[in-house]
């Protein structure tokens, strides 16, 4: 069952990710309204969502990453 991120939970996920992918740039944004995702931002831009799941007490969390075709660099 997936649930909502406390703002508690984010601060930390966000601390964690920070110190996982090496980068103080990554933020992330709470939830705009109830039953949404809250949403993983490198430098600004929105790059992805974070969903909770909370299955038999084993709480964890999925990161959705979203790359654009048109962000790649040209093809060589």
């Amino acid at each position: 069952m997936s649930g909502s991120i406390s703002p508690s939970e984010i601060s930390r996920l966000q601390t964690a990710l920070r110190r996982l992918l090496g980068s103080e740039k990554l933020t992330i944004n709470p939830a705009p309204r109830a039953g949404m995702s809250v949403e993983l931002a490198a430098d600004g831009e929105v790059i992805g969502t974070i969903h909770r799941d909370d299955e038999d007490g084993d709480v964890s969390y999925a990161v959705n990453i979203v790359v654009l075709e048109e962000d790649l660099p040209a093809a060589k």
